[in-house]
């Protein structure tokens, strides 16, 4: 296989500590502690050699990243990198003096999470009351400070009556961006679902509905729309495809293709810990298991979308036949399709189960 082409983004898990316990995060169940988290060094040295690989873009995350008390020094090492910086959060622990030094330090963007329009609602999905109160007054000191905003919205059974009002309440908060993302049944999300999960009217009811926003809004706010799969006709490439884009770096160091990728069985997971970012990017045997199109199976080999979506999710795969070979079932042409329609009927009862909060706290 030829080398690949250099990485655009780094999604880099500064820790999975977080004050809130929103049941569809896409965390593992099995959550890292402060004390196994990469020291400041080692994630500057990450971010020295992401430069080095041709990496543009690195995504600040966690858990919530303003939990570690050096993101000011990160992102400040980040910038004289070259690197542009998005920082993801929730927005708690973020005052205006750290937005401001943030600000100083090169920080790029912010990216702000939110869980609902109804403040109430939104609160009881977060698990912390008075959050979303909290996420208005981060939002607001994030446009004063001049740093472009995101907003984002993960939308499910709780909130999609208002995913419309999310947008607009994006737009009144001054962001220049939002994101509408429909659940993906990953980490706390898989074990969720069915307190998660839209119905398909439901979900193609609120797919309209942020169409035409998105349209009538066009030129006032970029609106990133991430359709539901399960409601899908084709699967996503996933992460742009596997191994093609992006990296993902866990709080402990482990270097991933995407986010669920430890859930497949048997996949060598190389760390920044003891390899090179650059040797992990060409040679991990993770990214290598389904990079490109030679591992397919049918009726992915023979199909003329699989340089598209790249056979879909390997996770998703897994999680609904068994095989992360298989072709993501999310297809209409894959001979596994009934499933996704099956685990639909399934978990969109009437009956809606109370939720599994992510369970890990901020502890400092």
């Amino acid at each position: 296989m030829n080398a690949p082409a250099p990485p655009v983004g780094l999604l880099a898990e500064l820790t999975h500590r977080c004050p809130l316990g929103c049941p569809y995060c896409s965390n593992p169940l099995e959550l890292e502690g402060r004390e196994a988290e990469m020291s400041t060094e080692e994630w500057r040295r990450t971010f020295t050699e992401a430069a080095a690989l041709g990496v543009m873009q690195v995504h600040l995350s966690g858990g919530e990243p303003a939990a570690r008390r050096d993101l000011v020094d990160l992102v400040a090492h980040c910038a004289a990198a070259g690197l542009y910086t998005n920082l993801i959060t929730s927005g708690i622990g973020l005052t205006a003096e750290r937005i401001a030094a943030l600000s100083a330090a090169g920080l790029d963007h912010v990216q702000l999470s939110i869980q609902d329009s109804d403040e109430e609602s939104a609160d009881r999905i977060a698990g912390y009351r008075g959050a979303a109160a909290r996420k208005r007054e981060v939002a607001a000191e994030v446009v004063r400070a001049g740093l472009p905003l995101t907003v984002n919205a993960v939308i499910h059974r709780a909130n999609i009556g208002r995913a419309g009002a999310l947008l607009e309440q994006a737009i009144a908060w001054g962001a220049r961006r939002v994101e509408i993302a429909h659940a993906q049944y990953y980490g706390w999300a898989r074990r969720n679902r069915a307190a998660l999960m839209p119905s398909r009217a439901e979900a193609i009811r609120a797919i309209a509905e942020i169409e035409a926003l998105k349209a009538a809004h066009a030129g006032t706010i970029v609106v990133d729309h991430v359709i539901p799969d399960y409601h899908a006709t084709y699967p996503k490439a996933c992460m742009g495809g596997w191994g093609r884009r992006l990296i993902n770096v866990t709080p402990t160091g482990r270097v991933l293709p995407c986010h669920a990728a430890e859930t497949i069985p048997g996949l060598d997971v190389w760390s920044v810990r003891e390899h090179g970012l650059g040797e992990v990017w060409a040679s991990s045997p993770a990214f290598v298991a389904f990079r490109g199109t030679d591992w397919m199976v049918e009726p992915c080999r023979s199909c003329s979308r699989k340089g598209v979506d790249f056979g879909g999710c390997r996770c998703q795969a897994l999680a609904l036949t068994g095989d992360a070979r298989n072709a993501d079932p999310v297809c209409h042409l894959s001979p596994f399709h009934g499933q996704v329609d099956a685990v639909v009927l399934a978990e969109t009862g009437s009956v809606v189960p109370d939720y599994a909060y992510r369970s890990l706290r901020l502890k400092d």
